[in-house]
């Protein structure tokens, strides 16, 4: 059995990351899935504000889910991670399997971990094995 934030906490941990960024659904960002296993690695869980949690819950279901890719909507995702890293984080989750259509085609401000391609990758590593 793989847990997506098991898979991604031991991501964080290998690459040393301490204080990490959360972003994804309202659910997701809110709720204990990368809450619990972050805190049992020694990670802290850092979200986005309220007003940002709310934007970023609303582009992934608006848009994202639909299809639509924006530039404004691109360019307020790498501005909010450029804020998490003033704000002292060292990597940015991307919890949520739409997030990469919209980063990754410039290098933003923080270390990705990718929650979809880290659980790709470990399943196959656990299928090969």
């Amino acid at each position: 059995w793989l847990h997506i934030a098991q898979v991604v906490a031991r991501e964080a941990v290998r690459h040393d990351f301490r204080r990490v960024a959360v972003l994804g659904t309202r659910l997701l960002m809110e709720g204990p899935v990368y809450s619990r296993q972050l805190g049992e690695s020694g990670i802290e869980q850092v979200l986005p504000k309220p007003d940002d949690r709310t934007r970023v819950h609303d582009i992934i279901l608006s848009e994202l889910v639909r299809g639509q890719l924006t530039r404004r909507s691109q360019a307020y995702l790498y501005d909010l991670i450029a804020g998490m890293k003033a704000e002292g984080c060292d990597a940015v989750i991307l919890g949520c399997t739409e997030l990469p259509l919209l980063i990754g085609a410039e290098r933003p401000a923080l270390p990705v971990l990718d929650s979809t391609r880290l659980l790709a990758e470990a399943a196959v590593r656990h299928a090969t094995e």
